[in-house]
């Protein structure tokens, strides 16, 4: 029997009705298993701040998870995507291409930190990416092994959460998971590279030899698992591991990339080349859009036809992509990174010096977070965190929390950030933190 269509109301601008309104439609409409942090809904927004429908205006700290480092609605990003509007919005590249996805191949190509002659492929998400990245390394080695890296996040799509190393929320429920990928402790602040060689030593006497392995990925900054950098001495060793055995490097640069760290990518700062890099997020201005960048070698080794997407490399997504790359370079958004992390280091650690429940403080350029402990033991304080998060709100901040415990709360401002909100923004920290 063919359903009867129920009418229904004309669409309302999201700028109407209250959010307590839209948080119970919120609920009604859609499924617990998005969690939403927020029960505010945005309206309109403008570079480091946004308003919510009730005319609240909040600071951004948060970046749609590091998406806006050239913040809400830049000009040239908005341009962009309006003179694209109106040439056409999809042809899939596949079907027809469009010369504005190869120039910025060119473009991308130009900057990644890898050697020799690179080449680049278009998808929509940063799973998407991630998933890709593998496919191309298996053709690639004739291989199927993978090994990533406990408190790594690869995405929410089924093979990129087998990668990500953290159960709740991303894993539990939803196993069993693919194959042939195994975890070691990632090298950074919380883990000695001894444990990592030793851990992966293990795996190639207990569980998977080196010449059945097609990669290693790891992030250079851990997002998710807590903003922790990888250590230098670490990514030398593992870029000797897989020269050795003919395993690629696969460097995921998600959330690190696009002067996040200081440099246009974190790979930067360790001077090693990767064999494939993954990117999204701010690649685009808060469009979709990301990407897999890798030796021309290896990115050929898939046949015609097995990478690509309907809506990979979307017109809008890579014409806003070719703004972000222009106002990167003209706002000199690396070397803003650089200063605007200096200033809010400088805020933690004087925060630290007046309170024992601050942990750890760390960063890289404008990637920093900090951890909340309890003072007696050492031990993660996921609550105070949480409690920290909530009072910034309430004072028109907005931050995010991460960490394998729950315990780490993270700065993502957009760069292009004014002097006088980022500021403000240090003012509201400051008493929160005290």
């Amino acid at each position: 029997m063919n359903a009867v269509l129920k009418p229904t109301s004309p669409p309302t601008h999201i700028g109407s009705g209250t959010n307590a309104e839209w948080h119970a439609r919120r609920q009604a409409a859609t499924p617990r298993g998005v969690a939403v942090m927020g029960d505010f809904f945005i309206d309109r927004a403008k570079n480091a701040e946004f308003w919510d429908i009730e005319g609240r205006r909040f600071i951004d700290f948060a970046g749609g998870i590091a998406v806006l480092n050239t913040g809400h609605v830049h000009p040239k990003v908005q341009a962009a995507i309006a003179a694209q509007l109106q040439r056409f919005t999809h042809s899939c590249y596949q079907v027809v291409p469009y010369a504005e996805y190869v120039s910025l191949a060119e473009r991308i190509n130009a900057i990644a930190p890898i050697s020799g002659p690179v080449k680049s492929a278009f998808f929509s998400t940063g799973a998407e990416a991630v998933e890709n990245a593998i496919k191309i390394a298996r053709a690639h080695t004739k291989r199927s092994g993978v090994i990533a890296f406990g408190g790594a996040f690869h995405g929410r799509s089924m093979f990129a959460v087998a990668l990500t190393g953290k159960v709740q929320p991303y894993k539990a429920g939803f196993g069993p998971f693919a194959p042939e990928i195994y975890h070691a402790p990632f090298p950074c602040h919380c883990a000695s590279l001894e444990e990592t060689q030793r851990a992966i030593e293990q795996l190639f006497k207990c569980d998977i030899e080196p010449s059945r392995v097609a990669a290693i990925i790891f992030e250079p900054v851990q997002g998710e698992g807590g903003f922790n950098p990888i250590q230098q001495a670490a990514v030398t060793w593992l870029r000797a591991l897989c020269d050795q055995h003919g395993i690629l490097m696969i460097a995921d640069e998600v959330q690190t990339g696009f002067a996040r760290t200081g440099k246009m990518f974190a790979m930067e700062h360790y001077g090693v080349s990767p064999d494939i890099m993954t990117m999204a997020k701010s690649m685009a201005g808060g469009t979709t859009l990301s990407a897999v960048v890798g030796r021309s070698e290896v990115m050929d080794a898939p046949n015609p036809g097995g990478l690509g997407g309907t809506y990979a490399g979307n017109p809008l997504a890579v014409a806003a992509a070719h703004a972000v790359l222009d106002v990167m370079a003209e706002e000199k958004l690396p070397e803003r990174a650089n200063l605007l992390g200096e200033r809010l280091l400088g805020r933690l650690h004087a925060a630290r010096a007046k309170n024992a429940r601050i942990g750890d403080i760390r960063g890289l350029g404008a990637m920093v977070a900090c951890d909340f402990v309890h003072p007696e033991t050492g031990a993660p304080d996921a609550d105070l965190a949480k409690r920290v998060q909530q009072a910034a709100l309430k004072q028109g901040l907005l931050l995010l929390t991460c960490g394998v415990y729950g315990n780490v709360v993270r700065f993502l401002f957009p760069l292009t950030i004014e002097d006088i909100v980022f500021e403000e923004a240090m003012g509201i920290l400051d008493t929160v933190l005290a």
